[in-house]
């Protein structure tokens, strides 16, 4: 009785072993994919920056003679129109809950419903 006692602890620690090596395995790939993430988009961000602000002045300048003002209008308008569109966006986004642990959680339910049988 006493072998099958530790047979069964030995198999319950090993089981919970895997089951955090997966947990930790599931964060070190979202923070690699985050990180990841925040690079490229704040580089992106700021070449976009750039772009935008020189596309600006250039047609600004184009219109200048004729209709400079309302060129600044529009591309003021179009810019917050933008900057709105993607506040939204990233509200939804933040609203959305990640799947995080999802396969952690997953291969747990799937133990317990295992040892309740």
């Amino acid at each position: 009785m006493l072998a099958a006692l530790r047979r069964l602890t030995g198999n319950a620690v090993e089981l919970l072993h895997t089951r955090l090596e997966l947990l930790i395995a599931e964060i070190e790939e979202e923070r690699t994919r985050f990180v990841r993430i925040l690079l490229l988009s704040v580089i992106a961000a700021f070449f976009l920056s750039i772009g935008v602000v020189t596309l600006t002045i250039f047609i600004i300048l184009l219109a200048w003679e004729t209709h400079g003002l309302l060129a600044a209008g529009v591309l003021a308008a179009l810019y917050l129109g933008i900057g709105i569109a993607l506040a939204l966006s990233v509200r939804n986004l933040a609203k959305t809950r990640s799947k995080l642990f999802s396969s952690s959680l997953a291969e747990l339910k799937r133990d317990r419903d295992e040892l309740a049988s």
